[in-house]
């Protein structure tokens, strides 16, 4: 058990050490201040800038922010839909795979250009290596940076500073932050034996004498920018816990802070941008002791295992099943509580073969979305929290609400609920159609409080983006494919319009003196009261969903002992 609970502490003390650093980096690059790879990067950008024709001094106001998302987001949809398509006539298709069902590649393509990256198919098997590299590679650097540029531009304009270009801040997030880290990481990762070929899959005889096929593919590439940029989706069907995507320790190691590092540091990128680093720690701090309780949650119901099992077998065994024993128990809940808190959505396990306890901490922080929260999206989504925690606290005192020397009014609170709003929406509406059909339309694995966990996870996995699954679900079928893509859209992009639109009213906003009445929000009281107003109001939006599935399941073990 302390062997367990030190990996996940030195794991966690690495990402506290990289917060500063990789924050203040990236505030310096989108405060348009001079990095290390200014020599490299500005003549790239300025290519680019000149090719699409964008005007990279000239800023944008949110609806022009939120419709060059949009726009952007459905070319790159339509684009990787057809690669999808037409994948069977294409080139590097070493295992002539033909083309995908519609209803698949629809749901593969929005999975992917939302950052959600929720896979109904096994990559080695439906995906030839043109569409994993030129299509879904592709995706995962886009909407990474898409994420990023929408939070840089809701910090700006919380600060009072005019949004900015979104395909400035696209493109810098690329060739800045994205590019440069996998290009080293790619490189460690093939140094620890995650293969980089365009060769077919390799052919060998077993010890039976029978023909085995082994697959293969350009996967270190791939899987670099698929934990950095918090998409998930894996080159082969069972992700990071295959060995050719995550061979040993170290890999894992490397893989699981690198999901944490970008939405981490960038709360303390808006400390740097809005000037109070010390408000940007108190945040991180309060995010991380939700995180560390969520682990610990987590991490002991896996330690203790199954006590059905134990008491059948006379021991006291962890529970192992669906786990990688290179890992064991402690950096599979370490894992399975940061892929769900990040929306990375990447296993290293099956998520299905969790304790309940477990079950409860991935899907509590996919109902709050800001442990760590979405690449960006998550960040923002923190903010709102904070907005609406001045706006309650301003009501029970009597003052007036502000947030960083900004009044806010009717129209921000408006906004802030829609962004609250939808997820849940996203997640409950499909969730009760899908189980008052369970014959036709669920895919149940197993019946009873789990049956309800697979339904609310494989929903709630879309709307926020995440992309991970309680596996045991039958999803490759019409109705899963085009109702989860349904929330994956919804989840992604009404919140980000809402967002651009809040941070376009706080820009424009004048700022108002602060007296000795102002509510101050570096505290450690006020972010006390945010961290109630958050956990409160997941608890009250998702509580009856958690009782009826994984905490109702938690009970029924224990009565079986």
């Amino acid at each position: 058990m302390i062997q367990g609970f030190i990996q996940i502490a030195l794991t966690l003390l690495i990402v506290v050490l990289i917060i500063p650093w990789f924050g203040n980096y990236m505030a310096r690059v989108f405060l348009a201040q001079k990095t290390i790879l200014e020599p490299i990067a500005q003549p790239i950008e300025r290519f680019i800038y000149a090719v699409g024709g964008i005007n990279y001094q000239k800023s944008m106001t949110g609806w022009q922010y939120a419709r060059s998302v949009l726009v952007s987001n459905l070319v790159m949809t339509v684009f990787v839909f057809l690669i999808l398509i037409f994948q069977g006539i294409l080139p590097l298709n070493p295992t002539e795979l033909t083309a995908p069902t519609w209803d698949l590649a629809l749901h593969t393509a929005i999975s992917f250009v939302t950052n959600t990256n929720q896979q109904h198919y096994s990559g080695e098997t439906t995906y030839s290596y043109a569409s994993q590299m030129f299509a879904l590679g592709f995706m995962m650097f886009t909407s990474a940076a898409t994420g990023i540029a929408v939070a840089i531009a809701f910090i700006r304009g919380l600060t009072g500073r005019p949004l900015g270009n979104f395909y400035v801040d696209l493109t810098k997030s690329i060739t800045r932050i994205l590019l440069p880290i996998s290009i080293v990481g790619g490189i460690a990762l093939l140094i620890l034996g995650v293969p980089e070929t365009l060769a077919p899959p390799a052919v060998a005889t077993t010890l039976e004498g029978a023909t085995q096929y082994i697959a293969r593919g350009p996967v270190a590439h791939f899987e670099i920018i698929k934990q950095l940029g918090e998409n998930g989706g894996g080159f082969f069907g069972i992700n990071s816990a295959h060995p050719f995507e995550n061979p040993n320790g170290f890999s894992n190691l490397i893989e699981t802070v690198i999901m944490v590092t970008i939405p981490a540091s960038l709360i303390y990128t808006y400390g740097v941008i809005a000037g109070n680093k010390k408000q940007g720690w108190l945040i991180f701090g309060m995010v991380f002791i939700i995180y560390v309780i969520l682990i610990a949650i987590a991490a002991i119901g896996e330690y203790y295992g199954n006590p059905i099992i134990n008491n059948l077998l006379g021991t006291n065994a962890a529970n192992l099943e669906g786990k990688e024993v290179r890992f064991g128990w402690a950096q599979t809940a370490l894992w399975a509580v940061t892929t769900t808190g990040t929306m990375c959505g990447a296993v290293n396990g099956m998520h299905d073969s969790l304790m309940p306890t477990g079950g409860f901490a991935t899907l509590f922080n996919m109902f709050l979305q800001i442990v760590w929260g979405g690449q960006g999206t998550g960040t923002a989504y923190l903010f709102v929290f904070l907005i609406l925690t001045v706006f309650l606290t301003g009501l029970m005192v009597g003052r007036t609400p502000e947030f960083l020397g900004r009044k806010i009014e009717k129209q921000e609170i408006v906004l802030a609920s829609v962004i609250l709003l939808v997820h849940p929406i996203a997640v409950l509406i499909p969730s009760a159609i899908t189980l008052a059909y369970p014959d036709t339309l669920s895919g149940i694995s197993n019946p009873g409080f789990h049956g309800i966990s697979q339904v609310v996870y494989e929903y709630t996995s879309a709307a926020a983006n995440n992309g991970s699954g309680f596996e045991g679900l039958g999803d490759a079928t019409v109705w899963w494919n085009l109702t989860a893509a349904l929330s994956m859209a919804i989840g992604r992009y009404v919140p980000i319009i809402a967002l651009l639109l809040l941070a376009d009213n706080m820009s424009r906003k004048q700022p108002v003196p602060e007296t000795p009445g102002t509510l101050r929000t570096d505290t450690t009281l006020f972010t006390g009261v945010t961290a109630g107003v958050i956990l409160i109001l997941g608890a009250l939006t998702f509580f009856p969903v958690l009782a009826l599935g994984a905490i109702a399941e938690a009970f029924q073990i224990a009565q079986n002992i």
